[in-house]
Formats: C-alpha cells, structure tokens, sequence
C-alpha cells in the first residue's frame, strides 16, 4: 500500500483542525484550540486503490514557524488552508507557498482549500480569487466546510492523486466550488 504525508498549512484559526478531524473522525471540532502540532493515519480508496494517508496538522501561529521548514522537507503534498471569511489568511497561504517553493521542487504537489464555506454570508475571498490562484499555481482548488463536511474528503482525495501522478498536468486545476445549501 502506498503511504503519503500530507501537510495541513495556514494562518491559525482557518480551520486545518476541524478539516482534519472531521476527514479522519466524523466529527466537528466546534471550538477553536490553538494547535502545537497533532498526527493523523488513516486509508483512503483513491481510484480503487488503497493509499495511508499520513496526515500532519501544524500549527497556525508564527510561534511555531520555525518547525515548519521541517514539515516542508518531509511532506509529500500539502493543503493549504484559508478562510474565506479572512483575507488575511489568504495572503497567508501565497506566502506558505514560497516557502515551500524555496525549499522544494516546483512541482510539490499543493491543493488550494478555502475552508468555511457554510459562512458564506460572510465571505471577504471571493470563488474567483481562489480559481486566479488555482490557475496561477496549476493545482486544485476547493471550497470546504469542516462544519458540513463539504468536500472534506474529496481535498485528501485530490492530494492524493496529485502526489500519485507526480508532475503529470492532466490532474492539475480542477476547482471544486461548495454549494451553500
């Protein structure tokens, strides 16, 4: 069985830890606890195949920046995360990209993720804005919702196989939007 690590990123309280609990658990994370750093496992079918996803939530906070040029070098993939209810988180993620970018090939396979989606009452990033970005980068882009569970497993899924196809475009840029219903 193939195994990938995968790096959860983004600006603290974006909602990498409700992403990921609600994709490993089930469950919604309601309230916010700033994390340190917490480690997931769990098997995924990816195009009939089974693959362990080995899955790295860090934290948001620049206390802990330093450790992330580790979480860098030793990730297969990452998703990195934004609010879209925050535009600072946004910025957040095209600066976690150049780091990323510093430290690793151009091709590191990235999924785009503009998480709270159900609060779209709120929005301050646009759909748009993250489809530019999407293009820009050539790599996927969904809107999720932790809460809803909107699309939550399909961004494990899509870093999955940008991981398994290595730096094969055909997979690239295929944003997802989440329907509010």
């Amino acid at each position: 069985m193939k195994s990938y690590k995968i790096v959860v990123l983004g600006s603290g309280g974006v909602g990498k830890s409700a992403i990921t609990v609600q994709f490993v658990s089930g469950y919604f994370v309601e309230r916010y606890d700033p994390t340190i750093e917490d480690f997931y496992r769990k098997v995924l079918q990816v195009d009939g195949d089974e693959v362990e996803l080995e899955i790295l939530d860090t934290a948001g906070t620049e206390q802990f920046a330093s450790m992330r040029d580790l979480y860098i070098k030793n990730g297969d993939g990452f998703l990195l995360v934004y609010s879209i209810v925050n535009g600072d988180t946004f910025e957040h993620i095209q600066a976690l990209r150049q780091q990323i970018l510093r430290m690793r090939d151009e091709n590191v396979p990235i999924v785009i993720v503009g998480n709270k989606c159900d609060r779209s009452d709120e929005r301050i990033v646009s759909y748009e804005d993250g489809i530019i970005l999407s293009k820009e980068w050539r790599c996927p882009f969904r809107e999720t919702s932790a809460k809803t569970t909107q699309n939550v497993v399909d961004i494990f899924v899509d870093i999955a196989k940008e991981i398994g196809s290595g730096s094969d475009s055909s997979t690239k840029c295929k944003p997802t939007c989440c329907t509010v219903q």
